[in-house]
């Protein structure tokens, strides 16, 4: 399961983050590591952007990026 399939205002774990760039590097930069809670706070209508809240702030990424970030409940 990853970000992307996230309903807003559900909670999950991060799993793992799969990135070989520098969003990935990034993202391990604020905090987005394995066992950090995540929260879904919007979505766009278009389905193009998801906002993100985790370790206290909220992070709009691009859903083809959500995708990389695996989650558990």
């Amino acid at each position: 399961m990853n970000v992307a399939m996230l309903n807003i205002g559900e909670k999950a774990y991060i799993k793992n983050v799969k990135y070989q760039d520098v969003l990935g590097k990034r993202l391990l930069a604020l905090g987005c590591t394995k066992g950090t809670e995540i929260c879904v706070k919007k979505i766009s209508p278009f389905k193009d952007t998801i906002v993100i809240n985790f370790r206290g702030f909220d992070l709009a990424i691009r859903i083809e990026d959500a995708k990389s970030i695996f989650v558990s409940k």
